[in-house]
């Protein structure tokens, strides 16, 4: 069973080192310094690009320069582009490659470029057409990272890439190269984008003594994708219960303080069309007139959210007749169901209108017996990292993956 969120700590330091490591997988990890010579292939200064508007073509100037003092027969160009950027155009001298999320690295496209083109010491070179490359709806705060090699790098061995059709891109000479100090450059690209977080209640019913079944659901409804990187801002979900309620059995992911539990989110639901449901088991101790829980972020100062209406959600709870104990009740509210993320990538679910579920049983105590909220479900072996703040974990998916240098 996989340790709760809310047990483990990770110092910043510790997020950092993930970041790092997950540069260096991407093929994006430092420029050698200190008496190491640079890279006898270089590339020229990609500045950070911003203002993209989703759906637009994003420009990326890319110049090769040879350092060293012999020439360089042929040479590969590595493009590797987080889930709101895509290639929609690939050419021909050229395979792509889509890779979902794994360890501490997002989905990504990556495309490996062939140049059969002798290039001279001393002399600038650039593809005769940029590569293509698109913000998607979804594009918010994404990163590329270009790479350029004398040998052919391998694909990500977790999926299989195609060649692709438009036509071959050639290498010309530059006129305006300039020198070049390393071979990786990593490009933020900054789109013009808003995500929607969205959390929903519940309607209870059922009578004193009755054990209720409660869900509660968190969803970034888009458009842009919120990649839960060190820097973002994080929120978790803090559920108020009802008065006259105490708790059979929480949600895995969630820690009670008093009356208040905080619910820790994966990164796969802050990222678009994702849903995270908290399922609790709630005993209706007594009737409290006019009964009411809520739903909320802990952050609600997102500054790619502007829509706080939907920040809180009410549980509302109504009581009927009989004696502590009695079996009996009715089913009250419908919500979405099963784990706590649901959907994959890219999917079009979202919350339910009616939020949560709220189903009468017989009276007493559930057995313990395994939360019903699979949080981001993993296939093998599997760790989390809570990042610093707000109870946030990062699922880490051990897979391998080969780590171009």
């Amino acid at each position: 069973m996989p340790t709760p969120p809310y047990r483990r700590r990770a110092s910043r330091s510790a997020v950092a080192t993930l970041g790092a490591a997950g540069l260096v997988a991407l093929g994006a990890a430092p420029a050698a310094v200190g008496d190491e010579a640079p890279p006898s292939l270089a590339l020229g200064d990609i500045k950070p690009i911003t203002g993209v508007k989703p759906g637009s073509p994003v420009d990326l100037p890319v110049t090769v320069v040879n350092n060293g003092a012999t020439t360089v027969e042929k040479l590969w160009i590595k493009y590797t582009a987080t889930r709101g950027l895509a290639f929609p155009e690939v050419p021909s001298n050229c395979q792509k490659q889509y890779v979902g999320a794994y360890d501490e690295m997002p989905e990504r496209w990556i495309a490996i470029c062939a140049f059969d083109k002798a290039v001279k010491p001393g002399v600038a070179y650039r593809p005769q057409k940029p590569f293509a490359v698109k913000a998607e709806k979804h594009a918010f705060d994404d990163e590329m990272w270009v790479t350029v090699t004398d040998y052919e790098p391998s694909p990500d061995e977790n999926s299989t890439p195609t060649p692709g059709t438009a036509p071959e891109i050639e290498l010309i000479e530059s006129p305006t190269g300039g020198a070049g100090s390393t071979d990786r450059f990593r490009v933020p690209v900054t789109s013009v984008n808003t995500a929607d977080y969205e959390v929903t209640g519940a309607a209870l019913r059922g009578k004193p003594g009755d054990t209720v079944t409660m869900k509660v659901t968190f969803t970034n409804t888009g458009p842009g994708w919120v990649w839960s990187k060190p820097g973002t801002p994080w929120t978790s979900v803090l559920v108020t219960l009802p008065a006259g309620t105490s708790v059979v059995k929480p949600d895995f992911y969630c820690k009670a303080k008093g009356k208040v539990y905080n619910c820790g989110l994966t990164t796969r639901p802050q990222e678009h069309l994702e849903t995270a449901t908290f399922t609790f088991k709630l005993k209706i101790d007594k009737k409290v007139a006019s009964a009411k829980g809520s739903v909320a972020l802990s952050n609600r100062k997102l500054p790619f959210d502007p829509d706080k209406a939907n920040d809180t959600a009410p549980i509302t709870l109504e009581v009927t007749g009989g004696e502590p104990g009695a079996t009996g009740g009715t089913a009250g509210g419908s919500g979405s169901t099963g784990g706590s993320s649901g959907g994959s990538t890219g999917s079009t679910g979202g919350p339910s209108s009616a939020g949560g579920t709220g189903t009468a049983t017989t009276g007493g105590n559930l057995a313990a017996t395994g939360s019903s909220s699979a949080t981001l479900p993993i296939a093998g072996a599997a760790a989390a990292v809570v990042v610093t703040g707000a109870g946030t974990i990062l699922v880490v998916r051990r897979r391998r993956g080969r780590l171009d240098s």
